[in-house]
């Protein structure tokens, strides 16, 4: 799990087919001095990706051919940047929110103003996924927690103060640029348990039933 608050900016050193999927490696100084092992969990631009090979400030990753059909990895070629978030602990502060770094899907960078110090993006999702999008929610751009301004049919918007527009890669878009959605876990769940394809609590629930279970 993942916070949406940035850490640092990396830059892709390499890419590579194997086998039918892809092998990147993203040149990380920031987590050079940073504790990784094998099999950490570094969201990427939003897409949570794990951790098989570490030397120095270098960090290597596999990557799915599921990933590839449903974000933007495939198009990236040396020397993009991209955020960076290491996995949440327990004693980690939850300055955005909880993000599980499985992308939804891809919006589009529709208009772009200043905003007083502010930057106002509008982007446009999907139909699948703007019954998702609520005014002064929470969502996740390219990794980045940020909270819903307005919602109109498919377009959404966000304020991109100037911090945050700097220390990640938001700062970089432009109009007709697409970037990385992921919705609200809370909002996912809901219809899911709303839609009653759910599947039913057990209505047998009893000391014998446990007992049989091996629970008492």
């Amino acid at each position: 799990m993942f916070t949406g608050i940035i850490e640092t900016i990396g830059t892709v050193k390499s890419t590579a087919k194997v086998g039918g999927d892809v092998r990147i490696t993203i040149n990380a100084e920031q987590f050079a001095s940073r504790e990784v092992n094998l099999g950490d969990s570094i969201a990427i631009n939003g897409v949570c990706l794990t951790v098989i090979e570490h030397s120095g400030s270098d960090f290597a990753f596999d990557v799915s051919v599921e990933s590839i059909n449903h974000t933007l990895i495939g198009d990236w070629q040396v020397g993009v940047k991209v955020n960076l978030e290491m996995a949440l602990l327990p004693t980690t502060r939850l300055g955005g929110h909880l993000v599980s770094g499985h992308v939804d899907g891809l919006a589009t960078l529709k208009t772009l103003s200043e905003d007083a110090r502010s930057w106002r993006m509008e982007f446009e999702v999907p139909d699948d996924l703007k019954k998702y999008v609520a005014k002064k929610g929470s969502i996740t751009i390219n990794g980045t927690s940020l909270t819903v301004n307005a919602v109109n049919d498919n377009l959404f918007d966000i304020n991109v103060i100037p911090h945050t527009f700097e220390v990640t890669t938001l700062g970089q878009l432009a109009v007709g640029d697409q970037v990385h959605i992921e919705v609200d876990l809370i909002a996912r769940y809901l219809e899911r348990l709303l839609s009653g394809n759910a599947e039913p609590a057990n209505q047998n629930l009893s000391e014998a039933f446990l007992a049989d279970h091996g629970f008492s």
